[in-house]
Order: C-alpha cells, then sequence, then structure tokens
C-alpha cells in the first residue's frame, strides 16, 4: 500500500531528523526534509482522489519531485555525517526513498502512455 508506506517514510525521516545536530544547519535541513516528506505523504494520498487524469499526473509529479528533493537531503546528511549514530536508519531512508521514486516514475510514465493510447 503505497499510502502506507509513503506515511511511514514521513515517520521514519522525522525520527531520523531528531538526531540532526541542533545548529542552524541541523534545523534548516529537518525543517526542509520533514516538510518533503510530509508532502510525499499527503500527495500520495491526493492521488487517490484525483479528479482527471491531467489532475493524477500532476499529483504523481509533485510526489516524484518532493520525495526526490528529500532524497537529496538525506544524502547531505549521509555524506556530512551530520548524524553518526543513525547511520543504519539514514542508509535505509535512502533505500526506501529511491524505491519510491522508482516507483511513482513507473506509475507517472504508464498512465502518460494509456493517455497517449486512448487520445490517439
Amino acid at each position: 500500500n503505497l499510502q502506507e508506506r509513503t506515511k511511514t517514510y514521513h515517520i521514519n525521516v522525522s525520527h531520523v531528523c531528531t538526531f540532526l545536530p541542533k545548529n542552524a544547519a541541523g534545523f534548516e535541513i529537518g525543517k526542509q526534509l520533514i516538510r518533503l516528506a510530509g508532502s510525499v505523504g499527503a500527495n500520495c494520498r491526493a492521488i487517490s482522489r484525483a479528479k482527471s487524469d491531467a489532475d493524477f499526473i500532476n499529483k504523481v509529479a509533485i510526489v516524484i519531485e518532493e520525495t526526490d528533493e528529500s532524497l537529496y537531503w538525506l544524502e547531505i546528511i549521509n555524506e556530512t555525517d551530520l548524524i553518526e549514530n543513525k547511520k543504519e536508519l539514514l542508509i535505509s531512508l535512502i533505500k526506501e526513498g529511491n524505491e519510491l521514486t522508482a516507483i511513482f516514475v513507473s506509475i507517472h510514465k504508464n498512465r502518460n502512455i494509456k493517455l497517449k493510447a486512448v487520445n490517439s
């Protein structure tokens, strides 16, 4: 279930952000990352309520963009060693973010192919 999976992603990202340093970098990265992961979950939920094919495609595109951006920040945290004692959790979140991105890219491509076939 993608809705549950993206919700869990948001929860786990929020959890890992509690281990960021309590300084300007930690606060800014944490704030941005939590916002992005929340958008992934919320927009995944919104996909099921899309009003049209175009709305569906747009919502999936937003999820792809937000997941990819959250991956950027997770990679920054990993590569700068901002969180040393939670490396396993960080690596698992990066893996999950990559898997979610791949799933939503596939959904986006498949819906575009179906839409073009219908309109041809």
